[in-house]
C-alpha cells in the first residue's frame, strides 16, 4: 500500500512531464549524432586517419600480449590517472591489461572523433563528446565482474560472498516506493542533521515562507562590528558550509570573531509554486539585511554567496547599486558564475526546449523534483560519482563508507520551479547577467558593471559545475577592486578546505588582467587553506570590534527555534 500512495494525479503528472523532459533530451542527443554521421560521411579522410591510429593501438596491444606470453617484460604504461584501473592486477595480468588498453584506445579514438569532426558547431561537438564519454564509461571493463580482476580476486577470496553482499547493497538502494534506483554514495545512517552535521550553536531568529535566518552564538568576547551574512545556494542544503566541527566554514568564521547570519532556504513544495526569482531576492537577502540591521544596529554587512547563492548576491549588489544603496561593505563569491559564455559540460542539459519542459514539470507540483535532476550532476563526473560506487558496492560488495560531503550530496532538495526556470533561461540560455540593463529584477533593471563593492572571488581548479576561467570573468565585469583566488580540487572539496587538514593549496592575486592564464602565470602556489587568506582579507572590512552579540536578545526577533532549524531538515519524501 505504501507504493500505491504515490500513484496520485499530481505525482503521475509530474512523472509524465519529467518523462517528456528526458524524451526531449534524447531527441536532442539523437539530432547531434545524426549531424555527426552526416559530417563524418563528408570527411572520409578524417575517419581513415583515426581508424589507422586505432589499428596501430591494437597492433601494439597484440604485440605486448605476445611478448608477455613469451616471457618478455612489457613496459607498464600506467592507468593514466583513472582510479578505476589503479590496482596493480590491471597491469600485472596480461589479459586484463589488454582489455584495459583496448578500452582506452577506443575511448581516445571516439572522443577525438567527436571533438574534431569538421563542420560541427561547438555545442554539438560538446554533446557528442559528453554522451559518447558516458557510453564508453558504461562499457569500461572495470564495470563487469568477468573483466575486472579485482572483482574476480574478491570472489575467490570470499567464495562469492562479495556478490551476495553486493546484491544486498543493490536491494537497499532500490526504492520501489518511488520507482527508482538511488545509488548510495555514503552510509546514510551514519549522520543526522542537527546531531552530527550542522551543529554549530545558533538560533533561528526570523523566518518567512522561503527562508529561516540563523544567527550563530559567538565564541569570542569581541566580534567584528560589521556582521557577516552567508547566502547558500537554493539548490542544496546550507549545511555544506556547516558540516562537522572540523570542516565547518560557519564555525571557523564564528571562531574568527564574526557575527554570522546565514540563510537556510526551505526545501520547496507545492506551497511555494508561485515564488519567483524576485521573491527569492526580496524574501531572502533583502529581508535578511533588514533583520540584521534591526538586530545589530549596523547599516553595513559583509556578505558571502556560494554557487547559486553567489549569483543571487551578484543580482542583489547590482539591484542595490541601482537604488543608490550601500548596505554591503564587501562581497565574497564562492564558485560563482556571472558570465555564462562557457559553463562546461552542464550546457549539454540546457536548451530552450528542455527548459520549457522543465517548466511544465514544475507547474504540475509547484517544484522540480530534486532527485530527478541530481543524476545530471552525477553524470558530469560519472566515473567517480556513479561507476565507482557500482563497482565497490554491487560487484565488490563493500559496505558504504560514512562521508559527510557525500551524505550532503545525496540529501537532495527540490528546485523552486518558477525561480529556477527563470534563472536557467536568463543565465544559461541568454547569458543576460553580464549585459547592462538586460535583466529586470524586483522592478529594477540591473547592471553588474556598476558594482563598486570590493570582492573576493574564489574558484576551484577542477570544478565541473563552475569552470574557473568562467568564474574569473567576474573580476572583469565588476567595477570595484577584486581579489581572485584559485583553490585546488573541485566545486565542493576545494571550497570546504579547512586549515586544520591542509589538504589543498591555492593561488591568490589582487591584480586581475583580462586573460586568466596571465593571472595564473603571475601567481604562485601556496600551501594551506584559502580560508586563512579570506580571513585576512575579510578583517580589512570588519570595521573594528564591538562586544559579542547573543542571538534572540532583540524584542522584535525572539528565538524561533535552535539551529539548524526545521527548513533544512525537511526531506525529499516530506515534499512529495
Amino acid at each position: 500500500m505504501s507504493v500505491l500512495k504515490n500513484f496520485t494525479p499530481a505525482n503521475l503528472q509530474t512523472q509524465y512531464q519529467m518523462t517528456r523532459v528526458m524524451a526531449g533530451l534524447s531527441a536532442d542527443v539523437t539530432r547531434a549524432y545524426a549531424q555527426w554521421m552526416a559530417a563524418l560521411a563528408l570527411h572520409p579522410g578524417f575517419v581513415v586517419k583515426h581508424s589507422v591510429s586505432l589499428t596501430g593501438d591494437y597492433l601494439g596491444i597484440g604485440g605486448d600480449l605476445l611478448r608477455q606470453a613469451a616471457g618478455s617484460p612489457v613496459k607498464p604504461n600506467g592507468h593514466g590517472g583513472d582510479r578505476r584501473f589503479s590496482g596493480e592486477s590491471w597491469e600485472r595480468r596480461p589479459v586484463f591489461n589488454a582489455a584495459r588498453k583496448a578500452w582506452q584506445a577506443n575511448t581516445r579514438t571516439l572522443l577525438s572523433l567527436a571533438d574534431g569532426t569538421p563542420g560541427l558547431d561547438a555545442d554539438t561537438a560538446r554533446k557528442l563528446r559528453f554522451f559518447t564519454g558516458q557510453f564508453l564509461d558504461a562499457l569500461a571493463p572495470s564495470n563487469f565482474a568477468l573483466s575486472n580482476p579485482e572483482v574476480l580476486a574478491a570472489a575467490k577470496a570470499s567464495k562469492g560472498r562479495n556478490f551476495i553482499d553486493g546484491l544486498r547493497n543493490f536491494w537497499s538502494d532500490l526504492d520501489l516506493e518511488h520507482g527508482r534506483l538511488k545509488i548510495s554514495m555514503s552510509d546514510m545512517g551514519a549522520f543526522k542533521v542537527g546531531r552530527d552535521l550542522a551543529i554549530t550553536p545558533g538560533k533561528v531568529i526570523y523566518q518567512n515562507e522561503l527562508m529561516q535566518l540563523i544567527q550563530y552564538t559567538p565564541t569570542t568576547a569581541k566580534v567584528a562590528r560589521r556582521p557577516l551574512l552567508i547566502i547558500p545556494p537554493w539548490l542544496n542544503k546550507y549545511y555544506v558550509l556547516d558540516m562537522q566541527p572540523s570542516n565547518s566554514l560557519v564555525r571557523w568564521a564564528v571562531e574568527q570573531g564574526h557575527t554570522v547570519f546565514l540563510i537556510s532556504w526551505v526545501n520547496p513544495n507545492g506551497e511555494t509554486r508561485d515564488k519567483t526569482f524576485d521573491d527569492y531576492l526580496r524574501e531572502g537577502p533583502l529581508a535578511a539585511l533588514d533583520v540584521i540591521k534591526d538586530v545589530t544596529g549596523q547599516k553595513e554587512v559583509n556578505a558571502m554567496g556560494y554557487c547559486l547563492g553567489g549569483i543571487l548576491l551578484t543580482v542583489l549588489l547590482a539591484w542595490l547599486e541601482k537604488k543608490g544603496l550601500k548596505p554591503i561593505r564587501s562581497a565574497t563569491f564562492m564558485t560563482t558564475l556571472v558570465d555564462y559564455t562557457d559553463v562546461g559540460d552542464i550546457k549539454v542539459f540546457v536548451n530552450e526546449e528542455l527548459v520549457d519542459r522543465l517548466e511544465a514539470a514544475g507547474r504540475a507540483k509547484g517544484f522540480i523534483p530534486g532527485d530527478n535532476v541530481s543524476w545530471g550532476f552525477r553524470m558530469l563526473r560519472a566515473p567517480d560519482l556513479i561507476w565507482s560506487f557500482i563497482i565497490n558496492h554491487y560487484l565488490l560488495g563493500k559496505p558504504r563508507v560514512p562521508f559527510d560531503l557525500l551524505y550532503w550530496n545525496e540529501d537532495a532538495t527540490n528546485m523552486p520551479a518558477a525561480c529556477h526556470t527563470w534563472f536557467m533561461r536568463n543565465m544559461y540560455l541568454k547569458n543576460l547577467l553580464r549585459e547592462p540593463d538586460a535583466l529586470e529584477v524586483a522592478g529594477e533593471s540591473i547592471d553588474v558593471s556598476r558594482i563598486q563593492t570590493p570582492s573576493y572571488v574564489l574558484a576551484t581548479r577542477d570544478d565541473h559545475i563552475a569552470p574557473w576561467k568562467s568564474c574569473y570573468q567576474a573580476t572583469q565585469l565588476f567595477a570595484g577592486p577584486s581579489r581572485f583566488v584559485l583553490g585546488n580540487s573541485g566545486h565542493i572539496a576545494g571550497a570546504i578546505n579547512p586549515p586544520t587538514k591542509v589538504k589543498y593549496g591555492y593561488r591568490a592575486g589582487d591584480e586581475t588582467p583580462a586573460n586568466p592564464d596571465a593571472w595564473f602565470e603571475a601567481t604562485e602556489e601556496q600551501a594551506g587553506s584559502w580560508w586563512v587568506d579570506w580571513g585576512k582579507w575579510l578583517k580589512q572590512h570588519a570595521g573594528g570590534q564591538v562586544n559579542a552579540r547573543q542571538p534572540g536578545r532583540h524584542k522584535d526577533y525572539p528565538v524561533v527555534e535552535d539551529a539548524p532549524g526545521a527548513y533544512v531538515q525537511r526531506s525529499m519524501d516530506e515534499t512529495r
